[in-house]
């Protein structure tokens, strides 16, 4: 029976996030073995573990909802929902069940050989009398009572089975991991590592993508090959026919487009990834203004949306160049996750530009807008778990909203703190999403500033924080504000390699 879970798949079971696994794993509660836990450790740290009702079952209800063939006839159509699930639990619950009742017997088979193997080498068993030519003496027999108590001991061991069921915690963990394999396939990529779900019918693209990942991929629609990856270990499923032509040689070697797959059992895929800004090509994309959404303050959200063919790869924290019909134009941050390039998050301060005048006054929804990016070196340190510290300086939580949603996608870092201060008579526009993070995850905490001066910044920061060196710092917002806190954090100790920062006038 398998001992060890991937990070990924040990949170999920134990219904806590990867961040907190690994934050357990840095305090010596649970030890890893090349970025695996052992099924022991998971169960005590959580003895809870159980195959009751969850948000992973809700989550599993959706996915069925999405998951019926295409073609009802008799032979496959489906029972409702809530019917099949209780059937895949009970049958995952039942397998599991005897495959450890099998390994039992298995090693009750062995620990029989043995003590077999003792009595034909004579231990407990009595010599022959017969000779036999007076060269070769009879084997050893066992007597009368050597068998009995052998055959008393094997039926003790199997009444103990039948009575004990083999490892209760330990199989109902497996019995739950085997019921959210059926609904959930999991991918690992090669050679970052990284690993992520595939959920009902989306396509390892999609997959990709909502974890955070940024696999290289173009149309998403089967036409460019931008998203070809080759496949490793593992089973797929073809979603859609693609225009674009494998090579057999690309075919022979594993190749397949991930817009157009699905996983039907856990994968290994070897496949490019951005690490950098730099590995990201610069896009232009003919999108549209989808809602415009006044707030308090003079403060406009503009909601832009690209066409399904063509979305926006961008790493957290970058800008993109926003060009209206009128000519006008003006980079911005994006203020949205990365995992969702289709739908673009930008806020736009009234001013008395003309770009300004023009979202508030002429652009109307439906309206083209041509999108140029990403730019900016503002990102995400993926590969840190420790905690990160988020510093918004007035309009500079657009793009540190973008790169909290990300951390959140991609569940790595073990917590988060968000300063946001704001100006005199100027509100946080953003408080039911800070509220609602709050509120939804334990490790994010919310602390809503008002003209919050460099020193008093940071001894707040100072009381807050156990040591400011240990955690990781991004700082946005005007540059003058934004060099101040950057400058008292370098004072503070904090290393210059933990501290990100994006300036802007103001």
């Amino acid at each position: 029976m398998t001992e060890l879970l991937s990070l990924s798949r040990a949170a999920r079971l134990a219904g806590v996030t990867r961040a907190e696994i690994q934050k357990r794993i840095r305090h010596g509660e649970m030890q890893t073995f090349e970025g695996q836990v052992a099924i022991g450790d998971l169960l005590r740290v959580y003895p809870s573990v159980s195959l009751e009702k969850s948000d992973d079952f809700e989550r599993v209800e959706q996915i069925k909802a999405n998951a019926l063939p295409q073609h009802q006839d008799e032979e496959t159509r489906l029972p409702s929902q809530q019917v099949l699930i209780t059937r895949i639990k009970a049958l995952a619950e039942a397998l599991v069940q005897r495959v450890a009742r099998v390994e039992a017997l298995e090693q009750l088979l062995d620990e029989t050989r043995a003590r077999l193997d003792a009595l034909a080498c004579g231990t407990g068993g009595q010599s022959g009398t017969g000779d036999q030519g007076g060269t070769d003496s009879a084997p050893a027999v066992p007597s009368e009572e050597v068998l009995r108590d052998l055959g008393a001991w094997l039926q003790t061991r199997r009444t103990a089975l039948a009575e004990n069921p083999v490892e209760a915690a330990q199989t109902q963990l497996l019995a739950k991991d085997s019921f959210l394999r059926i609904m959930s396939a999991s991918v690992q990529m090669i050679p970052s590592g990284h690993e992520f779900f595939v959920d009902g019918n989306e396509s390892i693209l999609e997959a990709a993508v909502r974890s955070g990942l940024r696999l290289g991929y173009g149309c998403a629609s089967g036409n460019c090959g931008e998203c070809k990856a080759r496949l490793v270990t593992g089973e797929v499923y073809r979603l859609r026919e693609h225009d674009y032509v494998l090579s057999e040689r690309e075919k022979q070697m594993g190749y397949l487009l991930t817009c157009s797959h699905t996983a039907v059992t856990d994968l290994q895929l070897e496949a490019a990834e951005a690490h950098s800004p730099d590995d990201l090509p610069e896009q232009e994309i003919q999108a549209q203004i989808r809602k415009l959404e006044p707030q308090s303050g003079g403060l406009m959200l503009l909601h832009v949306q690209t066409p399904r063919t063509n979305t926006l790869r961008f790493m957290a924290g970058q800008r993109a160049r926003l060009a209206l019909a009128q000519g006008l134009q003006r980079e911005l941050p994006i203020a949205s996750c990365p995992c969702n390039g289709r739908n673009l998050l930008f806020a736009v301060r009234q001013d008395d530009d003309a770009f300004s005048r023009a979202v508030f006054e002429t652009v109307k929804p439906r309206q083209p807008v041509t999108l140029t990016g990403p730019y900016g070196d503002f990102v995400l340190a993926e590969d840190a778990t420790e905690p990160a510290v988020f510093i918004a300086l007035e309009d500079g939580i657009a793009p540190i909203k973008s790169l909290i949603e990300h951390a959140v996608s991609i569940d790595s870092i073990e917590a988060f703190h968000l300063y946001w201060s704001v100006l005199p008579l100027r509100m946080h526009d953003h408080q039911p999403w800070c509220r609602a993070l709050r509120e939804t995850l334990d490790n994010f905490a919310f602390t809503p500033l008002v003209d919050a001066a460099c020193d008093d910044l940071l001894a707040l920061l100072e009381s807050d924080l156990e040591a400011l060196p240990g955690n990781r710092y991004y700082v946005a917002g005007p540059s003058h504000a934004v060099k101040a806190v950057v400058s008292a954090l370098l004072e503070a100790g904090v290393p210059q390699a933990r501290i990100a920062s994006e300036e802007f006038l103001g």
